[in-house]
C-alpha cells in the first residue's frame, strides 16, 4: 500500500525466509519460496512501483552488529544507503514484528535518535490487532507500558511450542495493515487527526482510541531524559517572554491585540483601573482614556440625533392616523345621514332631490 501510494523510500527489515506457510496471509508468491523476505519483497514491490527507493536489509536487529546496522540505516550512513539519500534520516519507523524482543530494540534505537515511530500487532487468536504512534519524550515509550510478559521478565520463546504455529488471519492482518497505512499517510502529509492508539476486534466490531503518556519512572533511562527534553521544551513556548508562539514573544502579543476599526456606534471602553483609581482617590475624579476624550463631535451627538428622527417618525406616523381615523369617521356620518334621509323621505323623491337635501345636511 505504501508503495503504490508512492512512498519515495522504503527500508525493509527482516531475517527470516519465505515459506509455504507464509502465503495464506503475506504477498509472497510460491516460486519465491526459499528467498529472503526481504529480497522476495524487493522483488515484488519493485514491480508494482519502480519509482520507489527500496533497500533490503536481512539482519537479525536484536544482535550487537545488527543494532548498529539499523541504527546507520535509519540516518543515512549505511554502506547500503540508496544513491541520493546518504546522510538523510528517514522520516517515520513503522514496526510490523512479531515478537516483543524485536520491539524492544526498534523502541530503543528510535529514542536513542529521537525518532518517531509507530507499532503495530495482531493478537495470538488473530482476531483482535492495533496501531499506535510513539513520540520519543511525549507519549509512553514500549516501556513505559510494557505487556504482562515483558514486564515479568519471561523468556517468550518458551512460551511456543515446537510444531504449533501461530494463528493467523489474512483479513485481520490487512485490517490493521490498512490502518497503519492510513495513519502513516496523515502523519507524513499533515491532514486530519494521527491516532495515537486505535485498536480492532473482529469479534465485536469495536475500535477502541486511547493517548497514553509517557511514564516518568519508565526503567528505560533513555526515554526519562527524552521526557525531560520535552518539558524542556514546552515550558520555553509557554513561558512568558521566552518569545514562544504561546508564551509572549513580540510576534504573539502583536497577535493578540485585536483592533476594530470600524465602530460606527461610537462605543469606547474604559479600563477597570480608572474605576480603581476614583476609590482609591477618596473621591478624586478618574482620568478617561484618551481615546473617549477625543472622541468626534458627531459620535457624541449621534444619540441625541438619532432619538429626534425616530421621535419624528413616530410623530408623523400618529398625525396621518389621525387623519385616517378623522376621514374614516366623517365618510361613515355621511353615510349615516343618507340612509336616514333615504328612509324618511317620500316615495317618488329622485335621487338629485336626495343628494340635495344630503348637502344641505352636511352644511348643517
Amino acid at each position: 500500500m505504501l508503495t503504490r501510494c508512492g512512498v519515495g523510500r522504503l527500508l525493509l527489515y527482516d531475517y527470516d525466509s519465505v515459506e509455504l506457510a507464509n502465503m495464506n496471509r503475506l504477498f509472497f508468491r510460491p516460486e519465491q519460496a526459499g528467498m529472503t523476505k526481504t529480497d522476495a519483497a524487493r522483488q515484488t514491490l519493485a514491480g508494482i512501483n519502480p519509482d520507489v527507493a527500496i533497500e533490503s536489509y536481512t539482519s537479525n536487529i536484536t544482535t550487537v552488529d545488527g543494532f548498529k546496522g539499523f541504527v546507520s540505516s535509519l540516518t543515512g550512513t549505511h554502506e547500503h544507503t540508496a544513491a541520493g539519500f546518504e546522510g538523510r534520516r528517514v522520516d517515520l519507523v513503522l514496526s510490523c514484528v512479531d515478537n516483543y524482543e524485536a520491539r524492544m530494540v526498534v523502541n530503543q534505537a528510535c529514542l536513542e535518535l529521537d525518532q518517531v515511530w509507530m507499532e503495530s500487532g495482531v493478537s495470538e487468536d488473530a482476531v483482535s490487532g492495533h496501531i499506535q504512534l510513539l513520540l520519543p519524550g511525549e507519549t509512553a515509550c514500549f516501556e513505559c507500558v510494557p505487556p504482562l510478559v515483558v514486564a515479568s521478565g519471561i523468556d517468550e520463546k518458551t512460551l511456543k511450542r515446537e510444531g504449533v504455529c501461530a494463528a493467523s488471519l489474512p483479513t485481520t492482518m490487512g485490517m490493521v495493515a490498512g490502518m497503519l497505512v492510513q495513519n502513516t499517510l496523515k502523519y507524513l502529509l499533515g491532514f486530519g487527526k494521527v491516532s495515537h492508539y486505535l485498536g480492532y476486534s473482529a469479534m465485536t466490531d469495536f475500535f477502541p482510541t486511547m493517548e497514553v503518556k509517557a511514564n516518568p519512572e519508565c526503567t528505560n533511562a533513555q526515554c526519562r531524559e527524552r521526557q525531560t527534553e520535552y518539558m524542556k521544551f514546552v515550558y520555553r513556548r509557554r513561558a512568558p517572554g521566552l518569545g514562544g508562539a504561546a508564551g509572549g514573544g513580540e510576534q504573539a502579543q502583536e497577535e493578540a491585540q485585536v483592533t476594530h476599526e470600524e465602530n460606527e456606534w461610537g462605543i469606547s471602553c474604559v479600563s477597570d483601573d480608572a474605576d480603581a483609581a476614583q476609590q482609591d482617590g477618596g473621591g478624586a475624579e478618574a482620568q478617561q482614556p484618551q481615546e473617549a476624550q477625543e472622541a468626534p463631535q458627531e459620535a457624541k451627538e449621534a444619540p441625541v440625533a438619532n432619538a429626534a428622527r425616530a421621535a419624528q417618525e413616530l410623530g408623523a406616523g400618529i398625525e396621518w392616523n389621525e387623519g385616517y381615523d378623522r376621514a374614516t369617521g366623517a365618510a361613515g356620518l355621511a353615510m349615516e345621514e343618507l340612509q336616514q334621509l333615504a328612509v324618511g323621505s317620500a316615495e317618488g323623491e329622485s335621487l338629485e332631490d336626495l343628494m340635495g337635501a344630503l348637502s344641505e345636511a352636511q352644511q348643517q
